[in-house]
């Protein structure tokens, strides 16, 4: 949905500059791009690391792109389902029959630790110490855009002085200043256009992405070591499902919360 809504974003914008009887092509002003972008992109960069700046193109395109599918209630369905066979067949039923140790590699750690060791804090403390990491290589990512989106407004009065710095050289020219001031002032409209439209919608983006799969991973933490100590059936369920959202919760759960509402 990103690229879909920053495209809204600057037809929006475009439309309603032409119905005011405005000329778009007259935004597009080589320099004022370059200063814009070249510059936000620049001071982004020097605020950080070599590493850093690598890892800007990926994050880009992870926003760019549909999110990955964390489905918590179908992860909580299939351990509930498990549990009990898990109970009397051992742990290792966890790893030849959930799918998300399949599929995840979170997920897979997290059930060959329960299945090796009975100590259920070193569990946590392992699983808990890869969630922290998570955390810390993403916010790496959304502060940088977040970061953008503070530099681009500043750097486009930078621009903006610039021009008019040029414009106040040539007041011996009066028939130039109209055009000068308009094109000094580009470089302003795109700091704040590219800030609001397109940076700060990133960063949430990666914040609210990395937000959910650590949610994710979480309940998986959780329900694992539930299992671990035994747990099955409406124990289980009482466990795990407040960490689901309301509309996720099993038909019987949203009911009795209605009621009890």
């Amino acid at each position: 949905m990103t690229p879909a809504g920053i495209l809204t974003a600057f037809v929006a914008i475009f439309v309603s500059m032409i119905m005011d009887h405005g000329q778009p092509g007259s935004l597009i002003k080589i320099p004022a791009l370059l200063l814009v972008f070249g510059g936000t992109i620049g001071a982004t960069i020097a605020g950080g690391v070599k590493k850093d700046a690598s890892l800007l193109p990926k994050a880009f395109m992870v926003a760019m792109k549909p999110g990955k599918g964390y489905n918590p209630a179908e992860f909580t369905e299939h351990l509930i389902e498990l549990a009990r066979a898990a109970r009397t067949g051992g742990l290792k039923v966890l790893e030849r029959e959930l799918p998300e140790a399949k599929d995840d590699p979170f997920t897979r750690t997290g059930v060959e630790l329960i299945t090796t060791t009975s100590d259920p804090e070193r569990v946590r403390m392992v699983l808990d110490a890869e969630i922290h990491g998570i955390r810390q290589r993403h916010r790496v990512g959304y502060k940088a855009f977040q970061d953008m989106a503070g530099y681009a407004p500043t750097i486009g009065i930078l621009g903006t002085v610039i021009g008019l710095v040029h414009v106040l050289g040539s007041l011996t020219s009066p028939g130039t200043l109209g055009p000068a001031i308009a094109s000094a002032f580009t470089a302003t409209l795109w700091g704040v256009l590219t800030a609001n439209v397109v940076w700060l919608p990133i960063g949430n983006k990666l914040k609210r992405l990395s937000d959910q799969e650590i949610a994710y991973k979480e309940l998986v933490v959780e329900g694992l070591l539930a299992v671990q100590e035994g747990i099955s059936g409406p124990q289980l369920k009482d466990r795990l499902v407040p960490f689901l959202p309301p509309r996720e919760r099993p038909a019987d759960e949203r009911a009795a919360n209605e009621s009890a509402a």
